[in-house]
């Protein structure tokens, strides 16, 4: 398994960082990875919500099946993620601060690939330290769409 965590302080109220964060429809403004997005539930906020996912890390596209398992709004979400051939991820957004902000956005991403050591390797090659370039960059999209 591979843990990728980054956060950030943006220069508006958590309420307003987890409504963006939470839309779908939004994930292409700030997501680096993101190529397209299927809702297959009417709200993205409700825990038990799912959405289908496709992502490209070096130019391989891959979808995932996410399912939301906790929202707590405007604090905490988390999604359970399937990809192909068994993959696995989980992500974490925790909103902190004062109700007007500035808040700190941190985005926690484990994702274990199947195929055991083979696996692993596999997901270096396809995805290197590029996870964690992207986390950060998706996260400096973010706070310069909420800022301006």
């Amino acid at each position: 398994m591979s843990q990728v965590t980054a956060a950030i302080s943006i220069d508006a109220p958590p309420q307003s960082v987890f409504d963006l964060v939470m839309d779908p429809n939004r994930l292409a403004d700030w997501v680096t990875i993101h190529r397209s997005v299927t809702l297959t539930s009417a709200s993205a906020q409700e825990p038990g919500a799912t959405m289908d996912q496709v992502l490209s890390m070096r130019g391989v596209s891959i979808t995932v099946h996410w399912t939301l398992v906790t929202a707590i709004p405007p604090r905490e979400a988390e999604w359970q993620g399937r990809g192909p051939a068994g993959a696995r991820a989980f992500i974490r957004y925790r909103i902190s601060g004062p109700v007007e902000g500035p808040t700190r956005f941190e985005y926690t991403n484990d994702f274990s690939t199947p195929g055991g050591r083979i696996g692993l390797a596999a997901s270096k090659v396809i995805v290197g330290s590029a996870s964690e370039r992207e986390a950060r960059r998706s996260l400096e999209k973010l706070k310069a769409l909420m800022e301006n």
